[in-house]
C-alpha cells in the first residue's frame, strides 16, 4: 500500500472527531437526527478548517444505514463503501479543474436518476467560487428545486464570489480558524499515534505557523519527520521553513531599541549567510515586538521559555508601549516597500539603519538644528518631538474649533484669533508636506503646498489655507485616505491619536480663479483633474 499523507491518514471520520467547528458539527447532528436535511449548504471557511471532511461525513450520515446520534458508523455497507471511494451515490467534483457549462450540465442530466445504492445522491463541489459564471446559471434551477433524492454540498474559501442568487439558496456555515490550543491537542494526539516525539514548544511553534488551519499544522508536522527522525524541537522546524533563530530576532530587535547600528549590521549579515530569508525575519521581528507589547500590558505567553521570556521581558524594559506600536508600524511600511522593489535586501537594510539612526537624541543641539534647517524628512521618525515642541512653541494660546471655514467673517475670526511664527511656521510644514511627495502622495501633496499648520489644543492640528480651499481642494481634503493618511503623519509626530481641522482663511468667492490654477498644476504634473461638487 503507497504512502498516506498526515493530514489523510488522521482525517476526522465523524464529527465528534472534528476539533474547533463545535457549532457547526452540532448544527449538522441535530438536523440528521431531526430527519431534516437541507437539499443544499455552503461550507466557507479558510484553508484546512474542515470543510470537505464535514461535506464526507455529512455525506455519510445521511446514508448511513445505522447511524447514530447523527453521525455515521462506518461499519455499514454504505459507509466502507463511501470511505473506499467506491460509492457511485456520492460525487465529488473540483471546481477549479471542472469549472465549464458542460460539467454542470452532466450534473443536471445526473440528478434525474435515482441513487445506486445510498438512499441520496450527494455533490460535493469544492472551490465552486471557481465555477464560470454560465456554470453558475446552468446549476441555478437544479440548486432551488433538486430531486428529493439529491442533495448539494457546496465549499469555498471566497464565498464574495458566489452570486447572489446561489448564496440564497444555500444553508451558509462558516468555519472559523482552529485555536491554537485546539491544533496542539490533535498535533500530541498524531504525535502519540505516529511514535513522534515534540516538544511542547515545537508543537507551540507549528500552530503559530499554521495560522488556525490544521492541515497546514499537520504538512509541517509531517515534513519534520521525514528526516527518518522522529525527534522534533524549535530549532529543526526553523531550520526547517527558513525562521531565523530567536537569538537572531532578539538580537537585531535589541539592536533597534539601543540604537546600535553595528550590532543590527552584523545580525543581518549572519542571518543573511545563514541562508534565511528577509521576509521571514521581518515576520518574526513584527512578532517579537508584538510580544513586547504584550507582555507591557501583562499579558500571558506561554511559547517561550525560561531563558527567552527571560530576554523578552529585559526589552520590554528597555523601551516604551508607544515606541514598540511605533515600530510594528514602521516594520509593516517596510514589508510593503520591500514587496514594491527588486533590492528587496537593500530596502530591508535601509529601514533598519533608519530605525536604529539615534543621531539626534544622542545630540539634541543638533537635532534641534536640523529640524530648524528643512531636513524633516530625515528626521520625523526619529525625532518626533520635535515636531510637537515646534507646533507648541508656533501656537497661540487661544483654543480654535472650526471645520472648512466657508463665510468671509467666520474666516476672519479665525486668523484674528490665531498667532504663529509665520516664517518658522511655513518652512517646517513644508518640510510635512514633501514628505507625502516622496511618499507619492502627489494630489494630497499639491493640495498642501502653500498651507501653514498651527496647533489649535493639545489633540488638534489646524491647517490653515491662506489661499482658499477650492470645491477641487476640499473634494481630495475630505477623501478618508488622504485625512487619514494626514492625521497619521501629524500622529506619528506627537507620538498620540491627533486631529486636524481644515481652515480656510479666503473668501469663498475667490475660489474659481484658485480652481484653475490647482488645474493648471495639476495639468503640469500629468495629473487627472476632476472637480465633484
Amino acid at each position: 500500500m503507497g504512502y498516506t499523507a498526515l493530514y489523510r491518514k488522521f482525517r476526522p471520520q465523524t464529527f465528534s472527531e472534528m476539533v474547533g467547528q463545535e457549532h457547526i458539527t452540532r448544527t449538522l447532528k441535530n438536523q440528521i437526527i431531526a430527519n431534516r436535511v437541507g437539499h443544499a449548504y455552503l461550507f466557507n471557511g479558510v484553508r484546512g478548517t474542515g470543510k470537505t471532511t464535514s461535506a464526507k461525513v455529512l455525506a455519510r450520515a445521511i446514508n448511513c444505514l445505522n447511524p447514530k446520534d447523527g453521525e455515521p458508523c462506518n461499519e455499514c455497507e454504505i459507509c466502507k463503501a463511501a470511505l473506499s471511494g467506491s460509492l457511485t451515490d456520492i460525487v465529488e467534483m473540483d471546481a477549479a479543474s471542472n469549472n465549464s457549462v458542460e460539467d454542470i450540465r452532466s450534473i443536471r442530466e445526473e440528478v434525474n436518476f435515482l441513487p445506486t445504492k445510498a438512499k441520496y445522491r450527494v455533490y460535493i463541489i469544492d472551490e465552486v467560487h471557481m465555477l464560470s459564471q454560465g456554470a453558475f446559471n446552468a446549476l441555478l434551477k437544479t440548486l432551488e428545486e433538486p430531486p428529493e433524492h439529491v442533495k448539494f454540498i457546496l465549499a469555498t474559501t471566497e464565498p464574495q464570489k458566489l452570486p447572489a442568487t446561489i448564496l440564497s439558496r444555500c444553508q451558509r456555515f462558516d468555519f472559523k480558524r482552529i485555536s491554537n490550543e485546539d491544533i496542539i491537542k490533535r498535533l500530541e494526539q498524531v504525535c502519540n499515534e505516529s511514535d513522534v516525539k515534540a516538544t511542547k514548544q515545537a508543537l507551540n511553534i507549528i500552530a503559530e505557523l499554521s495560522e488556525g488551519a490544521m492541515r497546514d499544522a499537520l504538512s509541517i508536522l509531517e515534513r519534520c519527520t521525514q528526516d527518518g527522525v522522529n525527534q522534533i524541537d524549535e530549532e529543526k522546524i526553523k531550520e526547517l521553513v527558513g525562521i531565523p533563530k530567536l537569538e537572531f530576532v532578539n538580537g537585531i530587535v535589541q539592536a533597534i531599541v539601543e540604537y546600535n547600528i553595528d550590532k543590527a549590521m552584523e545580525v543581518i549579515t549572519a542571518i543573511l549567510d545563514d541562508g534565511k530569508d528577509i521576509s521571514n525575519l521581518l515576520w518574526e521581528m513584527i512578532k517579537y515586538i508584538k510580544d513586547i507589547l504584550m507582555v507591557k500590558t501583562n499579558q500571558r505567553l506561554t511559547i517561550y521559555n525560561e531563558n527567552d521570556f527571560s530576554r523578552l521581558k529585559e526589552l520590554a524594559e528597555k523601551t516604551t508601549k508607544s515606541k514598540a506600536i511605533r515600530l510594528i508600524s514602521e516594520l509593516s511600511l517596510l514589508d510593503t516597500k520591500m514587496k514594491a522593489s527588486t533590492q528587496r535586501t537593500i530596502v530591508f537594510e535601509a529601514g533598519i539603519i533608519k530605525l536604529c539612526d539615534n543621531e539626534n537624541n544622542n545630540n539634541p543641539d543638533e537635532g534641534e538644528n536640523k529640524f530648524n534647517s528643512g531636513n524633516l524628512n530625515q528626521d520625523i521618525y526619529t525625532r518626533p518631538d520635535k515636531i510637537e515642541n515646534y507646533l507648541r512653541n508656533t501656537s497661540g494660546k487661544t483654543r480654535v474649533q472650526t471645520n472648512f471655514a466657508n463665510k468671509t467673517t467666520e474666516s476672519k475670526q479665525i486668523t484674528n484669533t490665531i498667532k504663529t511664527d509665520n516664517s518658522k511656521q511655513s518652512h517646517n510644514w513644508k518640510d510635512i508636506v514633501n514628505h507625502l511627495k516622496q511618499d507619492g502622495k502627489i494630489v494630497l501633496y499639491t493640495n498642501l503646498i502653500n498651507t501653514n499648520a498651527v496647533e489649535i489644543n493639545d489633540m488638534t492640528i489646524g491647517i490653515q489655507f491662506p489661499g482658499g480651499i477650492t470645491s477641487f481642494g476640499k473634494t481630495v481634503l475630505e477623501k478618508p485616505e488622504n485625512k487619514q493618511e494626514l492625521v497619521k503623519q501629524i500622529s506619528i509626530a506627537y507620538g498620540k491619536e491627533m486631529h486636524i481641522q481644515y481652515i480656510d482663511t479666503k473668501p469663498k468667492e475667490q475660489e474659481t480663479n484658485e480652481e484653475q490654477e490647482l488645474s493648471n498644476f495639476a495639468n503640469g504634473y500629468d495629473i487627472p483633474f476632476d472637480v465633484v461638487e
